[in-house]
């Protein structure tokens, strides 16, 4: 019920359209709440028992809830607990963060953090796998087989954006006391369907751009650290970092402002 009533909240500030009924086979998952028996190595389930974990499970917490999810052919348990803010050792006041497709983030200190684009290097991989599954009977067992080999692509491909993301969201805020990020219009970035906009929005969505703010909001607030969003028409490409002087038109071809010297 608290799922229906957030699609539907969703649906009515047009983030998302109207929600369907699950499918089987298709992101499948269930939440389970209340008392739940959590032990060393297993976790126990209604009306199936005790299951057994391949990674020993965390002692000493009392979960709020545990959600089940399949992934491919893996299944996955999740815990949400509560936890406190811990405030930590700060390196660098305040930092600068611009997003690209070329690397995933450039520093105002410098740092440059690539992004891995692991779609783009699996990619002949992935359209190969579906190629060969364009004829195969529906539901057969050589088409699903074919279709376990293509998730487990696909999240292979999710797992190294995540890893990447993860990382470089937990060092800014772990060391950053103040970081400065820009709001970018991701979903309009990724509507046009233009040929040249396409490859654009297939970039954006392989450096996962959304998901890099949404980790970096509830980590600044855990690790005691303030995330400032720009407005997307402020000109910070155009404006001089020394003067604050603003050039009027710049191409995109331009890396460094130049401007003239005034003799008076």
């Amino acid at each position: 019920m608290r799922y229906l009533s957030n699609a539907w909240k969703r649906c009515f500030t047009k983030v998302s359209d109207q929600p369907k009924f699950k499918k089987k086979g298709r992101d499948d998952s269930f939440t389970l709440d209340g008392s739940i028996s959590v032990g060393f190595n297993q976790i126990k389930l209604p009306r199936i028992g005790w299951v057994k974990t391949f990674e020993i499970l965390p002692d000493n917490i009392n979960p709020k809830s545990v959600t089940i999810s399949k992934k491919a052919n893996r299944w996955f348990v999740s815990f949400k607990v509560e936890r406190e803010s811990q405030n930590t050792e700060k390196s660098v006041d305040v930092v600068g963060v611009d997003l690209g497709v070329k690397t995933l983030a450039t520093l105002s200190t410098g740092e440059v953090f690539d992004g891995g684009k692991p779609y783009k290097k699996l990619e002949s991989k992935l359209s190969r796998l579906q190629y060969l599954n364009r004829h195969k009977t529906k539901f057969s067992s050589n088409w699903k087989k074919a279709q376990l080999k293509i998730a487990k692509l696909h999240n292979k491909i999710a797992d190294i954006r995540k890893d990447k993301l993860h990382k470089l969201t937990n060092y800014l805020a772990k060391n950053h006391s103040q970081i400065v990020i820009e709001d970018l219009n991701v979903s309009g970035m990724m509507s046009n369907h233009s040929y040249v906009a396409c490859n654009v929005a297939k970039a954006v969505a392989d450096m996962g751009f959304y998901e890099f703010r949404r980790q970096l909001e509830y980590k600044c607030e855990l690790y005691g650290s303030e995330l400032v969003v720009m407005d997307r028409w402020f000109p910070s490409s155009k404006t001089c970092s020394r003067c604050g002087a603003v050039k009027e038109s710049l191409l995109l071809s331009e890396r460094v402002i130049k401007l003239r010297t005034l003799q008076f």
